[in-house]
């Protein structure tokens, strides 16, 4: 049923079973995840959490891939969860995949802010579900663009209350790195933006993959952000996107 992760580096190169841990308040959300993601020769559900706080303990303790968070949940919220986790450098290559309904929007803003790797909608169907664990985990964002831009537009004028790292705090104005990013740098950028994959935006701009990973590294150094989500959030507020298309 798995095809190939996509954004993986290397011809044929074997990697090993993508480690999740699945974290809903609701044991039943948490059993159906756990019996797709297990049916996969590729993918180990190594742990489960029904809140925030044990989300984050059991991040450091089994140091897994990918994080299926969801939002809402008692003692700790996945926003709060998915920021300690982005924060502890131990925890550098731990993946934060927060599920959502179309109701959660403010919560997945707020949690894309964190440094959450992407979101997935809670009735995604299966095959959705274990491409989204691989494209995580092979360092690629995880973005609809119908949704994500439903999201920013919403959203974008309380980033200027709070803006992004880098940014100028008294204007809200887009980190100034973005000045020096190369003309190419922007094309991906944009492409970024749309939720292009690294395969679909090599493909579009006729680069290889580690080109554009490339590329996708110097802007966030640039700018001084920590993923290519954050990047599709500041396209937006420096206006290099806008809600509805791209300029």
């Amino acid at each position: 049923m798995t095809a190939p992760a996509p954004g993986a580096d290397g011809a044929g190169a074997a990697l090993s079973p993508v480690r999740v841990v699945v974290v809903d308040d609701q044991a039943t959300i948490r059993l159906g995840l756990r019996m797709i993601l297990d049916n996969e020769p590729d993918v180990t559900v190594v742990g489960e959490a029904g809140d925030g706080e044990t989300a984050v303990a059991m991040a450091r303790a089994l140091r897994p891939d990918v994080v299926l968070m969801d939002v809402r949940m008692p003692r700790l919220d996945g926003i709060e969860a998915t920021a300690r986790i982005v924060a502890d450098p131990d925890l550098a290559d731990v993946r934060t995949l927060v599920l959502t309904t179309f109701d959660d929007d403010e919560y997945v803003y707020g949690a894309l802010r964190a440094g959450a790797a992407g979101f997935l909608l809670k009735d995604a169907d299966p095959q959705t579900l274990v491409d989204a664990v691989h494209r995580v985990r092979a360092g690629d964002s995880l973005l609809d663009p119908a949704v994500t831009g439903r999201i920013i537009s919403t959203y974008v004028e309380l980033a200027r209350h709070a803006p992004l790292p880098g940014a100028d705090a008294a204007t809200g104005d887009a980190p100034a790195g973005l000045d020096a990013a190369t003309p190419r740098e922007r094309e991906v950028l944009l492409a970024v933006a749309r939720g292009l994959s690294n395969r679909e935006i090599g493909a579009e701009l006729h680069l290889t993959e580690a080109t554009v990973k490339s590329h996708v590294r110097s802007l966030l150094t640039k700018v001084g952000l920590t993923n290519r989500v954050q990047l599709v959030i500041l396209a937006y507020e420096a206006g290099v996107v806008r809600p509805g298309g791209a300029d």
